[in-house]
């Protein structure tokens, strides 16, 4: 099993959560791009996520940035 120190994703039993392999966030990122979702740390970021059902869509992602998502 791996860790990434910066991993803010909740979702500790997803199976693409770097906890849960050697992979780092391949998985994760691979599954988001064939949903064209945005990874729930990108979401965590800019303190626009609303749970792990939540559709994490480009789209939302982009209106929650729009909306005023914490500065960097």
């Amino acid at each position: 099993m791996s860790t990434v120190s910066f991993c803010t994703c909740p979702d500790l039993k997803c199976p693409h959560h770097p906890q849960n392999h050697d992979n780092g966030c391949t998985p994760c990122i691979a599954k988001n791009l064939h949903a064209r979702e945005i990874p729930a740390c990108f979401w965590f970021r800019i303190g626009a996520a609303d749970g792990a059902d939540s559709p994490y869509t480009f789209e939302k992602f982009a209106d929650a940035v729009r909306a005023g998502g914490e500065s960097v």
